[in-house]
């Protein structure tokens, strides 16, 4: 159907002349624009009154012209039914941003001439906020504009300050668009949203404000800016601008401070809101319960909470952000339906509040001729059935909004306890010696912790201070778990955030106490950033990571303007968060410490795929590409068998297609081999270089050809030259672990193609079982068995199992699959090795993921890590588990013995 079928527009003409007197004066100001309208020709009607300024004397006329001819066309099409509110809320944002940029150019010009007009003013910006930012302006609404400027390209005479200039724009802009005359107003100016309004000049200079923001902005500023956007002037210097503060807008962890600091705001407007708290003659639509704000605040409590880990909820529509909430399962997607679908019946009530006379309210008439009329204007009957619509309206809002505010609010806490009382407590918690650790506590917060040094630190800490030793004290090892809490504290700058996290959702605490009960090095890691508890919120975090493609892409959703050490910081942070709940699901036994090691190892591959990428593009603005040729990397050992544990390197080789006499076409150009050699560095760099965001893992790559000795990439004919010629056996052992992990599927392919060629060569048996054994001695006398629990190097462990199921597959050139576990099926398939190998592996490979979290030392834990030993492994208690590791041992060592003939000590 057209949009003249569709739409009454005769109609909404008439219904304007009888209810609306601003716009009855429209109509018959604008008769061509009528014309149109009566004709129901929309799209027309909006561009003959984006040309109504045409003919005009100057800018501010022509301003003016222009909005009265919008207000009327948007205002007729939006009570036809024709233009939907996001479409008129656009174009008064548009137009906005239109206004605001030909009165900065025009501000500009008056102060010197000689500035083009047709020139993008440089060094003067206005930042869009709240439903401007949001494109969601209202019918009759004023702007509140940030103005910004930048002393060293602000347009000025040359004798003028910087400073003094930029105030004379900034009261011209305001001149401009808001002094009422003959032909009205453009846009009412506000300006009382810019850093230390009551103090500051109208336009304040780019580092001035980069500093207010950095360090003395309150919580309302942060909100605001979620909205921001640049909307005129220096475009590309607002931009740069926002982008540099957008670590204060969009925090690192999960912050549910955020909800207690807007319900403080919104018990503040509701109280100040005229018409009271029932929908009623005089409610505010925009302030009152259940009304257009709250519906704003509860999308931005969300964005506020979540909106710094998840960049797709970084929008600024209302309707998008609730509809992005649902799409990330944060609400109910009925939930984001039924208040997008409110928002947008309060925000058309409110624009027929404010056509009936343009003015700015949001509150329903008080006599109810007056009420009737607006209703009337809207197409209802009378007063009565809006004040029905609305109460129904604003009733399923206000619910969803409270209930919000108190499923994250504060819980009525005793005060801090007395000493004694505190002694007291930790007896009844069964802690020994209470009043010693009553004392111990208390020095906490004498200044000793540097956490717990500022009143509101002190405050969210006696929130959870119960709950917290409480859990404490029913972990497995409290003592253990309350030294790693002291120095978690102690080593953290901060950590008001956490203990939010954890009054806001206090079943972590019971998590919190187990990890730092059992696991050393996810307490280690949580004493560097206690917002890797953030994800455990969410039921995913106990789920296994998905493919590699999957997790590049979310290390990749990298942000416009991030450059190369953001990009290494934010893939830092997103496998630091991947690996910790791995973690925890080891600690709590959610999944198979097989599936888990696979897990890692889909993470480090991901990783190196997205930070090899990132290296590649930065390596290239530089010295360019050299054409048909690529990096490709290798992954060998654990990363090659796909099956890493948390305290795995990985085993790279770098390696490059095409020949080594090309070179690369940048600014500064390399030969093929310094390219690669170069490129490669820089690769092993992002991925090992600790930054801002810790560490991320160590490489090795001595497996390269040569060794340590060799240069740090090789040409795939150097590569295959030296192995098919040079290399020793134990090369060709590692090479049977060799998998591509980076390059184009041909380059894989082509690589794949190398390895197994080298594999399948022919071999003398007698000298590969000589080679084999003689190389497991020397490793054992260089390297034994760190403990009694070390499964890998301890004879009949892991490193005898792959040593035997290497020789096989060297010498029967059979099973050749990277993953050990693969290449033994196989291998038993064909009755070359017992199939009783492949459960001796599953157990020592469960124990070694395990153990590498609970117990690192490989010497024999506490009780606590010993039964989640036992549990990951899927034993009843600690005595079967060592029986099967045992038993397996003894399965290797056997084969061992038939194979070469040779007895282990196990």
């Amino acid at each position: 159907m057209t949009e003249r079928h569709q739409a009454d527009w005769t109609g909404a003409i008439a219904r304007a002349r009888a209810h609306a007197p601003y716009l009855a004066g429209l109509l018959d100001r604008h008769p061509a624009l009528v014309e149109r309208l009566e004709a129901g020709e929309g799209d027309a009607a909006l561009a003959l009154a984006h040309a109504a300024g045409a003919q005009a004397p100057d800018v501010a006329s022509a301003l003016r012209r222009r909005k009265q001819a919008l207000a009327l066309a948007l205002a007729i099409g939006d009570l036809a039914g024709a233009f939907p509110l996001l479409r008129v809320t656009g174009e008064l944002s548009d137009f906005a941003d239109e206004a605001l940029d030909a009165a900065i150019g025009e501000a500009i010009r008056r102060r010197v001439p000689a500035h083009d007009a047709e020139r993008e003013p440089a060094g003067f910006f206005a930042l869009a906020l709240g439903k401007h930012g949001a494109r969601e302006l209202n019918y009759s609404s004023d702007i509140d504009p940030i103005l910004l400027y930048d002393p060293a390209t602000l347009p000025r005479r040359e004798r003028d300050d910087p400073g003094e200039a930029a105030q004379r724009v900034a009261r011209s802009l305001v001149e401009i668009l808001g002094t009422v005359n003959s032909e009205g107003y453009v846009f009412r100016v506000d300006l009382r949203l810019r850093p230390a309004s009551e103090v500051s000049p109208l336009a304040i200079s780019v580092d001035a404000a980069l500093t207010h923001y950095e360090s003395s902005a309150l919580a309302w500023e942060r909100a605001a800016f979620i909205r921001a956007r640049a909307a005129a002037g220096d475009i590309a210097g607002g931009e740069a601008f926002l982008a540099a503060i957008r670590p204060f807008v969009w925090r690192k962890s999960l912050d549910f401070g955020a909800i207690a600091e807007v319900g403080r705001l919104t018990a503040q407007i509701r109280a100040n809101a005229k018409g009271g708290p029932l929908v009623g003659p005089g409610f505010d639509l925009k302030k009152g319960r259940g009304g257009i704000r709250e519906i704003e605040f509860y999308a931005q409590t969300h964005q506020l909470i979540h909106g710094g880990r998840d960049p797709s909820l970084r929008l600024r529509g209302t309707r998008a952000t609730l509809d992005a909430l649902a799409a990330a399962d944060l609400i109910g997607a009925d939930e984001a339906r039924l208040l997008g679908e409110s928002y947008d019946r309060l925000r058309q009530v409110e624009h027929r509040l404010q056509m009936v006379l343009d003015q700015q309210t949001h509150a329903l008439p008080q006599t109810a001729e007056a009420l009737d009329g607006v209703a009337r204007l809207d197409g209802l009957s009378d007063g009565a059935a809006l004040i029905a619509e609305l109460r129904e309206i604003t009733e399923a809002v206000g619910e969803r909004y409270d209930a919000l505010l108190a499923a994250s609010a504060p819980a009525n806490k005793p005060a801090a306890p007395s000493p004694a009382r505190l002694s007291e407590q930790l007896e009844a918690l069964g802690f020994a010696d209470p009043e010693a650790l009553g004392e111990r506590i208390a020095s906490w917060e004498s200044g000793r912790m540097r956490a717990l040094r500022s009143d509101a630190a002190r405050a969210a800490f006696d929130a959870i201070r119960g709950d917290l030793l409480a859990a404490i004290a029913a972990a497995p090892e409290p003592e253990r778990a309350l030294a790693r809490w002291e120095q978690l504290l102690n080593n953290l700058p901060s950590a008001i955030n956490l203990f939010r996290l954890l009054e806001a959702r206090p079943g972590l605490l019971d998590q919190l106490a187990r990890i730092l009960s059992l696991a050393p090095p996810l307490a280690d890691a949580l004493a560097r950033r206690a917002d890797l508890l953030d994800p455990l919120i969410d039921a995913t975090a106990f789920e296994l990571p998905g493919d590699v493609d999957a997790l590049a892409a979310g290390f990749a959703r990298f942000e416009a303007g991030d450059d190369y050490e953001i990009k290494l910081d934010r893939v830092r942070r997103e496998v630091g968060e991947e690996r910790f709940a791995l973690g925890v699901q080891l600690i709590d036994g959610a999944n198979d410490p097989i599936a888990v090691g696979e897990g890692l190892a889909r993470i480090a591959e991901a990783a190196t795929r997205v930070l090899t990428d990132a290296a590649v593009a930065e390596f290239r603005e530089t010295h360019g590409a050299i054409t048909d040729s690529e990096l490709v990397v290798l992954g060998l050992g654990r990363m090659g068998g796909g099956v890493l544990t948390h305290a795995s390197d990985l085993d790279l080789v770098f390696l490059f297609t095409g020949g080594t006499d090309r070179e690369s076409d940048g600014a500064r150009p390399l030969g093929a081999t310094m390219y690669y050699n170069r490129l490669s560095q820089r690769v092993i760099a992002a991925l090992s270089v600790p930054t801002a965001e810790g560490a991320l893992y160590e490489i090795d790559t001595r497996l390269r050809p040569s060794g340590n000795q060799g240069p740090p990439a090789a040409s795939f004919d150097s590569f295959a030259r030296y192995q098919c010629e040079q290399a020793w056996t134990w090369e060709h052992m590692a090479l049977c672990r060799a998998r591509p992990i980076y390059g184009s599927p041909a380059a894989r392919a082509a690589l794949d193609a190398i390895v197994r060629e080298v594999l399948t060569m022919p071999r003398d048996p007698a000298r590969l079982r000589k080679d084999v054994l003689e190389m497991r001695a020397t490793m054992a006398e260089h390297k034994p068995g760190k403990g009694p629990l070390d499964v890998k190097l301890s004879r009949g462990g892991l490193v005898d199992l792959e040593f035997l199921v290497h020789f096989v597959q060297l010498r029967d050139r059979a099973g050749l699959r990277p993953d050990l576990r693969g290449a033994i099926g196989d291998l038993a398939a064909r009755g070359t090795l017992p199939a009783s190998l492949l459960a001796a592996h599953d157990e020592l490979t469960r124990f070694l993921v395990a153990a590498r979290l609970l117990a690192p030392d490989a010497l024999e834990p506490l009780p606590g890590p010993r039964a989640a030993l036992a549990k990951a492994c899927g034993c009843g208690d600690w005595d079967e588990l060592l029986a099967r590791l045992a038993e397996a041992r003894a399965t290797i060592a056997g084969v061992w013995a038939g194979l070469f003939d040779q007895q282990l000590e196990v």
